[in-house]
């Protein structure tokens, strides 16, 4: 009965999802606000049916209900109970569901917070919005529904992938859905402004939060994705140039663009053509991501499904979404009025610099990743396109990126100076030099390039503070009065600091852990000793013990530095006798911000185990870094100017007839 009721709240879901993608734009045209308005409480509804829907999927995996597909497919009556959970949206189904979910929910929000937006304009990016959600409901009911049933019900669940039942997989995917589908407000408000023909600095400033949301999901989704990864497939990476990961870090790309082309828009209503068809293409990379993972063209641990249909009806969504924007765009984006002049050196400049080497590296990343696909397609021949083609390209787009980001907040809007700038940020330049020289005479072994880098990471860290600095007047004022102008200042400055302060922090990780990284492999028997990076390593026992689902068997390692036991570690592998599959559990121990990190390999008949030990140096910097940076969209989203729309006029009269009156 419960599979039922979840089966039937999304097709009311996808009902109502119909009528907000028509009657609101009927009102739109006929400028009848009872019409316009049926786009809210359709959209708040809508959310509650796929609310509804995704408890009821919930409960079902809770309880182990094996006579659902979906269930049966993807859970074990023993599984943890937060992995019968995680499970969920462990699947292709359940995912997608998920992903509908966030969509409604987006539309929610815009539906309850949206009031000062104006009435056609909330109206057409409701309705932009439901477009989207009714092609996907179509695609999960038509192709993937997770509630069907088995005529003769097993006793027993096939259990989750053994690599899923992870507690990052708790976190990840949903950070990363609330990212990609987050676009989507972003996309629909680049819809609804084409469909109005009208685009000013108020449509930037309602749509820049939203945007900052998503993004701040987005960057925290694929931070917890490359550390779970890192810890959890037991190959001591941090970052593969997998298809799908490329696949999210395309939109993230794009939506940072598109992030600072909406500043420029709000603060001086230029780029204002620019910004509609970045907001178009960051959500369709999002739904290319979407395609990738679940048409079957990629075969790669992140994919969840290999049925061509699926892939034929998204692709079918693919090519409505994106042709059907990118040809109004064609249509209308010339009605569109463009904005203010500005000097190349200014503030506006800078930002168009940014945008332009994001969305350059973004294209690199595209072609890298859909040549192989495309080649296969059309000659049948089968290449791959790995770190070699994407170091060699994408990373020195990001070099001239990473040495102007510290000006851009130094120049001054619409006509800037480049030298007064340069002047300013002496100091983070001197520092990265020392940092250079420094590294040059006191590091062994590594590449040449790595000193430098990190001096470029150094100049972005303190250049980013440089701003703060003058500011404050810190150094040249008494100290109570540069406090006093720390506090006044706008989030959104300080947001600014900190994320590009985090872009240089996860710089650092990447360099020292890349140049400097350890590894040993061995096959080891207990009491045999491995030094790897000044750590001596010691295999003391192996045991076995019985999981809630698994069998496993665990290798103790003491780890000591100069004779001293600094920590003790415990790597497994576990043997999912129901899927038939087994998983490394790596093992890591944190000192600092470096971590001695241990993975097993296979058992041999004389008691030796292979192990695969490295020493990682400086490696947390590398998610310390987006965490600083989505901490610092934090702070933005939370600036009082930074509002959901404007203050209302009546509102506005009100408050001065009161005051006048008081007077």
């Amino acid at each position: 009965m419960i599979a039922e009721a979840g089966h039937y709240a999304l097709v009311l879901a996808l009902v109502l999802a119909l009528i907000q993608s028509v009657v609101p734009v009927i009102g739109a045209r006929l400028r009848d606000p009872a019409l316009m308005n049926v786009a809210r409480s359709t959209a708040l509804t809508q959310f509650a049916f796929a609310a509804l829907s995704f408890a009821a999927l919930t409960c079902l995996h809770v309880t182990s209900d094996f006579s659902v597909a979906n269930v049966y497919e993807n859970s074990h009556s023993l599984k943890p109970m937060i992995y019968k959970i995680t499970g969920v949206w462990g699947n292709h189904e359940g995912s997608m569901l998920l992903w509908v979910l966030i969509l409604a929910l987006f539309g929610a929000l815009v539906a309850a917070f949206g009031n000062n937006l104006p009435r056609t304009l909330r109206a057409l990016v409701l309705a932009a919005q439901a477009w989207i959600g009714a092609a996907f409901y179509l695609f999960i009911l038509a192709t993937s529904n997770p509630f069907a049933r088995i005529a003769n019900p097993p006793i027993e669940g096939r259990d989750l992938n053994p690599i899923l039942q992870d507690i990052g997989l708790a976190i990840h995917p949903p950070m990363l859905y609330l990212g990609y589908v987050g676009f989507s407000i972003s996309f629909s408000f680049a819809i609804a402004a084409l469909i109005e023909g009208r685009i000013d600095a108020a449509w930037a400033r309602w749509v820049r939060p939203w945007t900052l949301m998503a993004w701040i999901f987005l960057t925290l989704g694929i931070a917890m994705g490359s550390y779970w990864a890192y810890y959890e497939l037991g190959w001591g990476g941090w970052w593969f140039w997998d298809p799908v990961e490329n696949a999210s870090l395309m939109p993230w790309l794009a939506g940072t663009a598109l992030l600072h082309s909406a500043v420029v828009m709000e603060k001086r209503e230029a780029l204002k053509v620019w910004t509609i068809l970045l907001a178009i293409l960051t959500f369709s990379l999002s739904l290319l991501g979407t395609f990738l993972v679940r048409s079957g063209v990629l075969t790669s641990v992140h994919t969840f499904a290999s049925d061509p249909a699926r892939g034929v009806f998204i692709l079918m969504i693919l090519c409505l979404f994106i042709g059907g924007s990118l040809s109004l765009y064609a249509w209308r984006a010339t009605a569109l009025k463009q904005g203010g002049l500005f000097a190349p050196i200014s503030r506006e400049g800078a930002l168009v610099l940014n945008n332009l080497l994001l969305t350059t590296a973004c294209a690199t990343v595209f072609v890298g990743t859909l040549y192989p696909l495309a080649l296969e397609v059309l000659t049948g021949d089968k290449i791959s396109v790995g770190a070699p083609f994407f170091n060699l390209t994408f990373a020195p787009l990001f070099l001239p990126l990473l040495l102007a980001v510290p000006f851009g907040p130094l120049l001054a809007w619409k006509r800037g100076d480049i030298v007064g700038a340069a002047q300013r940020l002496t100091a983070a330049g001197i520092v990265a030099l020392v940092t250079m020289a420094v590294l040059w005479a006191w590091t062994k072994g590594g590449g040449a390039f790595a000193p430098l880098m990190i001096g470029v990471a150094a100049f972005v860290v303190f250049g980013s503070l440089t701003d703060i600095v003058e500011r404050t007047q810190l150094f040249r004022a008494p100290f109570a009065i540069s406090l006093s102008r720390a506090r006044g200042l706008p989030r959104s400055t300080w947001g600014s600091a900190f994320a590009h302060a985090g872009l240089g922090i996860a710089l650092i990780g990447i360099v020292c852990e890349t140049t400097w990284n350890s590894e040993s492999i061995a096959s080891m028997q207990p009491k045999d000793v491995v030094t790897v990076g000044g750590y001596q390593v010691r295999l003391d026992d192996v045991t076995q013990q019985q999981g809630p689902n698994y069998r496993e068997a665990i290798s103790h390692f003491t780890v000591m530095l100069d004779g001293k036991t600094v920590g003790i570690l415990s790597p497994s592998k576990r043997n999912f006798a129901t899927r038939g599959m087994s998983t490394t559990e790596a093992a890591l121990l944190t000192r600092g911000a470096s971590q001695v990190y241990i993975s097993l390999g296979d058992s041999h008949a004389d008691g030796s185990v292979a192990v695969r030990i490295y020493h990682k140096p400086l490696v947390l910097l590398i998610w310390f870094g987006p965490v600083l940076m989505a901490f610092g969209g934090l702070l933005s989203l939370t600036d009082r100017r930074l509002r959901v729309g404007a203050p209302k006029p009546a509102k506005t009269n009100k408050t001065s007839g009161a005051l006048q009156a008081a007077e």
